[in-house]
């Protein structure tokens, strides 16, 4: 559905190198903190910024040559994207019946008044989950292939996040030839939906993993210096020195409750896991 290959944007303190897959059927998350490459990525996958190098193929088509009537196949939600204050929904709806031909007008106003949205106010006069709530509700309503979704749970309540998480979910459900991705610096929202992750940092790639594995096989070792100094490290990504010994970060939980019966073994967290690869020290 998608696929990046060394994606490449400089700027005169950020450089961009990125490279990731999104396959048929799967929500891809990307993850990273706030500034580490997620919204140039996303520009540059739209042609929205001109890139340096790499290459990009959305639906099997390269991006030089993906035409309008091409991008009616992609939803997108970008974090400074949005309609005019000034209009209501009453007024964006007949726009949105001339932008896309697969414009599911009656399905847009069921969802419209699912999630209590008011018809008739004008934008500027939402709160912000009102128009993260629209933003995603028009990606969804024209029949779309690829799902683009840059930060679209940022700044939400819990609420609000989760009825647009349910929103994607049902997306998702009504068709397995369907695909999203997604970037979020709110790790949880993503441990549920997506199938896959991307860690981003400094522009760069620094982890892929299945979410399953990452949940279920990753783990911090908590061990003292001693213990440390006796440790097979060849499962370990990163280390870091604390108080009490080393915190490591392996992605192979068994191999290590099995043979160090004795040491602290914690279930890593996505927040963890992303704390110990950009901070820990590699081994």
């Amino acid at each position: 559905m998608l696929k990046i290959e060394h994606l490449k944007k400089n700027y005169d303190n950020f450089s961009l190198d990125c490279s990731l897959e999104v396959m048929q059927g799967c929500v891809t998350g990307l993850i990273g903190q706030n500034g580490a490459g997620k919204s140039t990525t996303f520009k540059a996958i739209l042609g929205l910024i001109s890139i340096g190098g790499g290459k990009v193929t959305i639906l099997g088509k390269d991006l030089q040559r993906f035409t309008p009537e091409d991008k009616e196949n992609l939803g997108v939600v970008l974090s400074d994207s949005g309609f005019s204050g000034y209009l209501t929904i009453k007024d964006i709806v007949p726009v949105l019946k001339k932008m896309y031909r697969n414009f599911d007008d009656s399905f847009f106003m069921e969802q419209v008044n699912r999630v209590q949205l008011p018809f008739n106010k004008k934008i500027k006069d939402f709160s912000t989950g009102m128009k993260a709530k629209l933003k995603v509700l028009v990606a969804i309503s024209h029949n779309a292939k690829l799902l683009i979704l840059d930060e679209p749970t940022a700044g939400l309540d819990v609420i609000a996040r989760d009825e647009l998480l349910e929103m994607l979910r049902e997306f998702m459900e009504k068709d397995e030839e369907r695909s999203i991705l997604i970037s979020s610096h709110i790790s949880s929202d993503l441990e549920t939906l997506c199938d896959d992750l991307y860690m981003i940092h400094e522009g760069t790639i620094i982890l892929h993993e299945d979410t399953d594995v990452l949940l279920s096989d990753y783990a911090l070792l908590k061990v003292e210096a001693e213990q440390y100094s006796k440790l097979d490290k060849q499962f370990i990504l990163r280390s870091k020195k604390e108080t009490y010994g080393y915190s490591c970060l392996t992605n192979q939980k068994q191999y290590y409750m099995d043979n160090y019966p004795k040491i602290a073994v914690e279930k890593g967290t996505i927040d963890e896991v992303i704390t110990m690869m950009i901070r820990g020290q590699e081994q």
